[in-house]
Parts: structure tokens; C-alpha cells; sequence
């Protein structure tokens, strides 16, 4: 790089500290920061939009333009060179901006007269905060050092304004991190809450922009960056065989030891960026391009890469995760992501969940779900918005959130949450009572479980027995695959706690978007279609014979049930059959006890199981309907795709026909029968599930009150003649019928 090129740009970072340094109004420095940067790079034209909502940039400041636009001229995304790059992300530099694809022409701001348009994105870890412009008279195309060195004053722009340092009277923003924002994301967990901000890693500072001593600073950054290979060398030898969490570490160390990525930080340090800002100018670059990159693998790389810069910036500023600071009384966890162990470490203490990333079958979700915590996924943007303490608010009913809400929201948030607590109080006093609906017919209502921490509300719920406990939470919580003995206590531990009711353990469901950490992954097209649960089991015997040992040692005489998942055929339950009758076999060998009474189901997930022979139903002792995965496989309709996945009604006919059908033919052979899964525990879905022969529920505890409530006040052969009705009429579901039914007669 020509030294003239690096001092110059290091004398317009000097420049830009001492204007951000000074005691001005927010406008000023904007007006100051268009004069340098224009005077440095030679030009008649500087100019800086930022956006004023989501879908609108406003000219801020300018040199060269017409004084009278500022604040005046206003476009949509997309419109004209500057929206295109503040859409895009990316540079436009052209020698004939008139001539350009997309040139909007603004007569108040006279910009007719220049030629030549280069156009930066200003934005922040991959968040969009504006477009900064040059323009000249004179037709030609910019080069790259000056490119270059416009990417760098944008970035200092970015962090400027993160820091409020465009905040005062006639300014072009508000503070940042202090307005109220509505979030809408995908709801992975049901409820509300209301609490505090809790970031997982909270967010890494810049406050030393600009860097006096390139050379000092370059040192600084080699030094980081050797420290970091040391740490991710360090973990390399930890993770001992665990191949997966090798593959990852083996990118890490890729990229620690890339001297392109080194290069390019150097090179921005020698235009006079300090170390940290040249860090985090290429985590924004990272960022940036993820957003823009729909292949797995390459956005897997880049995320990759934005990790490994949060570890080196951790390392420049010496800000670790341990802050100092305290966790509110009601704290909310705010992350990116999260995996299972660091979810449980926080445990109950969470009030809430918010998660950019994340899916409705994760792992994070399933820990969600069995600790009854709100859980809002796929809010984006919510990590570099939201400030530790921040106020925020949870509707996992609904998948919004509101961080920082006005008293407007707030109030009309606490009325709902004061309307769930009178209804609760509604629902404590029909817990002990039997669900026995107004026509007679009796339903039992059982809950769902995967955790230890889930039993006590077996009794404060009024759950008759626990229809589903998910084994796999023990497996995916932990770095290595845990022992018989210790499952066998564990097992122990949840029959204690159940006093005698009925608990289902369901083997070990595996595969699919539950991949065990120390399980090496396989790359399939779709997995939700592919080796899991019982598949694995029986290709894999091991485990499950593991599995099957520890749940009869547990047991210990008392009766123990056992179902096994994703049974597509009646040939993988007889072999599934034929694993539990050794291991009891070997359990009478070695003299255990073996359990009083012993019952061996099946969930039924896969639409082929229900045309299974007679013999199946006459064989099985009881079958469970896994609802979830049902219902996708049904209607192909993938539950993770948000495009697809609420376009069908589970009261819709065809599926209620299809859900009778196997309630018959259980009925005719005897098979006790129940019904999981979140359906489940929505009331209207339930009454419906009940009037065509489900007798059986097993869904969260929260869900079993209101079920209950609703199960006790109607006749379930009058919803059955209305199912009858719709059906007959060919009515493509059979809801709005049946709520008309219900508030015509409730």
C-alpha cells in the first residue's frame, strides 16, 4: 500500500476522533464529518443518508449538495444508486451515475452536475445503518485504495453512531438502544414473560477507533491473534475423539492461521484503524456476506469466522462474558444461539427465552419446552439491539417481543399476563377433579416431560401420568454418552418422583435436528425423512439394549412402560420387541427384579404404520399418536419451514379423518391409545381429538387447565354430529364450525 495513501487516510481517522472528541451537537459532527472526508479524498461531494425506519433513508448531511435537501430528500430501498446500495450491501462505483441502472434523479439537491458516484454501505455486524456517498464533476471510476479507505470511514461512521455521537438537537438519529422495538420472530415455546435483558455474550465495545502507532498496533493485533491459536489448540487437544466438535475447532484453526485474514486487518491498521476497530471491520464484513450466502456449508465458514472475531476482540479489549454485572431478578436470556448444557445451566432462573437463530425441533427449543419457558426463535437483529437491563417483554404465544415497550404496550402486556393468572386460578380448582366431559365420556389428561425438572408439575398440573418422557435430553445435554448406571438412577429418580402414576419412557429419538455431539453427523438431504429414532436404534443395537437395561433396572419391580418412536413398519416394532425380550432375558439371568407388569408401545408418526396388518394393533399394547411429525409427514409440510408449515389446519377434514380412522381400528382390537403433541394442548384441537375416539391427551402441563376447563363443559357427541356435518357439507376444516358450535352453546 503507497505510504502517501496510508497517511492521508490515517490523518482522516485522526481528523474524525478529534470531531468525534469535541463538545458538538449531533448535526454538527455530521456536517464536519462530510467536509473532511470530501476535502481528504478530493472530491466535490460528500454526503451521508441514514435511515430514518426500516424502509426509508433521509440525506443527513452533505458537502456539496444543496443545503436545503438535508433532512428533505428522502428514498425507499432500493430507489435510485444510494437505496440500491444501502439494499444491496454492497459498493457502487461508476463513472456515469446518470447513465446508471437504477439513477434517480432529486433536483433539490443539484446533483446533475456530478459525474462520478462511489456509494459505501454504512453498517454495523451486519446490521444496516446507512450509505455514505462521494461524488466529482469529472467522469471516472474510483480506485481501490480510495474504496478502500471510504469502507474505513464508514465504518467509523457506524461505530460513531453506536455510540451516540449523532445525538442532539437537529440531529439526524435518536440515541441508539433507547427506543421501543417490536420484534416478530416464530414462537418455539408457548406463554409470556416479563423482565430484564440477559445477554448470553454480551456485546464487545470499541472505543479506541482510531490508532496513533500503526506499528504498535499491528503488534497488538499478532499478539491477539497468537494468543488465539494457542486457546483454539488448546481446545483441539480437549476434544479429545469428539470428531464434530473437531471438524469445527479444525475451521477455527484454519482461519486463525489465514494470512489473508491477518493481511487484511494489518492493512486496515496501517490506514489507521486501532487493532479492535480492524477486527470488528472484518467481523462486519463477515456478517455482511453471511446475509448475502444461502449455501450451508459457506455460511456455516463465515459464521465461523464472526465467532472467531468475537474470541479476538475478547481478546484485544479484555472484555470476557463475566461482565461484573449481576442478573436481574427476571431475566430473560437474549442470544444469537444456544445449545442444551448452557440452556440447563441457566435453568428455571430464566423467565424467557429470545434466540435469532434457532428452530421449533432444536435442542434449545426442546429444553424450552420441558422447563416451560417462553421461547420467541428467529428474531433477527435482537442481539445488536438489545442492551443488558434492557425492559423487555415475551409473547411466545403470539412470537413477538417487545424490548424497551412504551406504557401503552405495557399495560395492554400485563392486562393479558393478569388475564392468564385469573384463568389459572380458574384452573386450580378443577385439578384434583377427574376430566369428565358434560356428555359422561371420560379423558385422561397426561403431560409431556424430558427432564427431572419437569416432574413436580406433574402434581401442581393435575396430570394423571406423564404420556411422554423424552429420553434423548440426558444424551444431547452431555459431551460423552452416558452410562448405564447412571441412566438406570436417573430413571430411578423420574418413577420416585411420578408416586406411582404411569410414565412412558420413549427411547432414545435421535437423528433428524437431534444429533447427539458425540455422534458424527450424517450429511443428509432431508433428515427429518432419514436415520433416526428407532432406525438408529436397530441399525445400532448397542445403545438401545443399553437404554432398554437401565430402564428395567429402574424399574425395580415397580411397572415400567416403553415406547418406541418413528416405528414406520410392523416389522422394525417386532424387532424393537425381540431387543426388550433379551434384555429381560439377561436381566432374569443376573437375578435384577424384574418389573410387576411390563407394557411395550409404539409411536405412530409415520402415515404407513396406520394401514399396518391387524396383527400390528393386536400385538402393540399401546400406540401413541406423535402429532408433530404426523401432521408434516400428512401433509408434506415441512414444521421447520415457516412458508409451509401454518398453511395446514389440523382440524382440517382429511386429517381428522385420517386421525379417526386409527382411533377405530385401535378400538376394534383393543390398543389403548393417546394423542401427543402440541395439538394436544390446544383446547379446540383436544375437544375435537376426544369427540372422534382419542381418550387419552399428553401434551405441557400449562395446556392440561385450560383443556380441561373446555373437555368438562361440552357434549363430545354433539361436536362429533358438528364434525359430521362440516365434513358431510365438504368443508375443508371443520374449525370455524366448530367454534361457532361452542360459542353458541358455552
Amino acid at each position: 500500500m503507497p505510504e502517501r495513501i496510508e497517511s492521508e487516510s490515517r490523518k482522516l481517522l485522526g481528523r474524525l476522533r478529534d470531531t468525534m472528541a469535541e463538545q458538538a451537537a449531533g448535526q454538527a459532527r455530521l456536517d464536519k464529518i462530510t467536509h473532511l472526508t470530501a476535502d481528504s479524498m478530493g472530491t466535490e461531494v460528500c454526503s451521508i443518508y441514514l435511515f430514518r425506519d426500516e424502509e426509508t433513508l433521509e440525506l443527513c448531511a452533505t458537502e456539496g449538495l444543496k443545503s436545503e435537501s438535508v433532512h428533505q430528500t428522502r428514498m425507499k430501498l432500493g430507489e435510485g444508486l444510494v437505496g440500491r446500495v444501502a439494499r444491496t450491501g454492497k459498493v457502487m462505483n461508476t463513472a456515469d451515475a446518470p447513465q446508471a441502472r437504477g439513477f434517480r434523479y432529486m433536483p433539490e439537491t443539484g446533483e446533475e452536475i456530478y459525474s462520478s458516484f462511489l456509494g459505501v454501505p454504512i453498517q454495523r455486524l451486519g446490521e444496516k445503518l446507512g450509505v455514505l456517498v462521494v461524488q466529482s464533476k469529472v467522469a471516472r471510476e474510483f480506485t481501490p485504495d480510495e474504496v478502500y479507505a471510504l469502507e474505513v470511514v464508514a465504518m467509523v461512521l457506524a461505530e460513531m453512531a453506536e455510540l451516540g455521537a449523532f445525538v442532539g438537537e437537529g440531529a439526524a438519529l435518536t440515541a441508539r438502544h433507547t427506543q421501543p422495538v417490536l420484534f416478530r420472530g416464530t414462537t418455539g415455546q408457548e406463554g409470556t414473560a416479563e423482565g430484564q435483558v440477559w445477554l448470553h455474550e454480551p456485546r464487545v465495545v470499541v472505543t479506541n477507533m482510531v490508532g496513533d502507532d500503526p506499528a504498535r498496533e499491528s503488534q497488538r493485533l499478532r499478539d491477539a491473534v497468537e494468543a488465539l491459536r494457542v486457546s483454539v489448540d488448546e481446545l483441539m487437544a480437549d476434544a479429545g475423539g469428539d470428531a464434530e466438535q473437531a471438524q469445527v475447532l479444525e475451521a477455527y484453526r484454519m482461519f486463525a492461521n489465514s494470512k489473508g485474514w491477518l493481511r487484511r486487518m494489518e492493512e486496515d491498521i496501517g490506514r489507521g484503524l486501532s487493532a479492535e476497530a480492524a477486527v470488528e471491520k472484518e467481523q462486519s464484513q463477515a456478517r455482511a456476506r453471511m446475509s448475502q450466502v444461502t449455501d450451508a456449508y459457506l455460511r456455516e465458514r463465515l459464521q465461523d469466522l464472526d465467532d472467531l472475531s468475537n474470541r479476538l476482540l475478547r481478546n484485544l479489549t479484555g472484555q470476557g462474558r463475566e461482565t461484573g454485572a449481576d442478573m436481574p431478578e427476571n431475566p430473560i436470556l437474549v442470544a444469537r444461539n444456544i445449545g442444551p448444557g448452557e440452556l440447563l445451566e441457566y435453568g428455571r432462573k430464566l423467565q424467557g427465552i429470545v434466540l435469532e437463530e434457532g428452530s421449533v425441533g432444536s435442542h434449545a427449543a426442546i429444553v424450552a419446552r420441558a422447563l416451560a419457558i417462553p421461547l420467541v426463535i428467529h428474531v433477527g437483529r435482537i442481539t445488536n439491539e438489545a442492551l443488558n437491563g434492557d425492559h423487555i417483554m415475551v409473547d411466545g404465544d403470539q412470537g413477538v417481543v417487545h424490548l424497551r415497550p412504551d406504557d401503552t404496550v405495557r399495560n395492554a402486556f400485563r392486562e393479558k399476563i393478569a388475564m392468564q393468572a385469573k384463568a389459572l386460578e380458574r384452573y386450580a380448582s378443577i385439578r384434583d377433579v377427574p376430566c369428565v366431559a358434560a356428555c359422561g365420556t371420560r379423558v385422561a389428561l397426561n403431560m409431556n416431560a424430558g427432564l427431572m425438572a419437569d416432574l413436580p408439575s406433574l402434581q401442581g398440573s393435575g396430570a394423571e401420568g406423564v404420556g411422554l418422557f423424552r429420553t434423548e435430553l440426558q444424551f444431547l445435554v452431555r459431551n460423552q454418552m452416558p452410562r448405564r448406571t447412571e441412566l438406570a438412577a436417573l430413571y430411578a429418580r423420574v418413577l420416585d418422583a411420578a408416586d406411582g402414576k404411569r410414565v412412558v419412557f420413549r427411547t432414545l429419538d435421535i437423528g433428524s435436528d437431534k444429533v447427539l455431539p458425540y455422534m458424527k453427523p450424517n450429511d443428509e438431504p432431508n433428515p427429518a425423512l432419514g436415520w433416526r429414532a428407532i432406525r438408529v436404534g436397530l441399525d445400532k443395537p448397542g445403545v438401545l439394549r443399553m437404554q432398554l437395561q437401565a430402564l428395567l433396572r429402574a424399574a425395580n419391580g415397580r411397572p415400567l412402560s416403553v415406547m418406541f418412536p418413528f416405528v414406520a413398519q410392523f416389522d422394525e416394532y417386532r424387532a424393537a420387541r425381540a431387543e426388550m425380550d433379551k434384555a429381560i432375558e439377561r436381566e432374569r439371568i443376573l437375578g435384577h427384579t424384574l418389573p410387576e407388569r411390563l407394557e411395550v408401545g409404539a409411536m405412530l408418526e409415520t402415515p404407513s404404520l396406520a394401514f399396518a396388518p391387524k396383527k400390528f394393533f393386536e400385538e402393540v399394547q399401546f400406540l401413541s399418536i406423535g402429532g408433530n411429525d404426523l401432521k408434516q409427514f400428512f401433509f408434506a409440510a415441512d414444521r421447520e419451514n415457516e412458508r409451509v408449515r401454518r398453511r395446514y389446519d389440523t382440524l382440517n377434514v382429511s386429517f381428522l379423518t385420517f386421525i379417526e380412522g386409527i382411533a377405530d381400528r385401535c378400538a376394534s382390537t383393543g390398543t389403548h391409545l393417546s394423542f401427543c403433541g402440541e395439538d394436544a394442548g390446544r383446547p379446540i384441537e383436544a375437544v375435537c381429538l376426544a369427540a372422534i375416539g382419542i381418550r387419552c391427551l399428553s401434551m405441557r402441563p400449562a395446556s392440561i387447565g385450560p383443556v380441561k376447563h373446555l373437555l368438562m363443559r361440552v357434549r363430545l357427541d354433539a361436536v362429533k354430529a358438528v364434525i359430521d356435518a362440516a365434513r358431510e357439507r365438504g368443508e375443508q376444516s371443520v374449525r370455524s364450525a366448530v367454534m361457532q358450535y361452542l360459542s353458541e352453546t358455552l
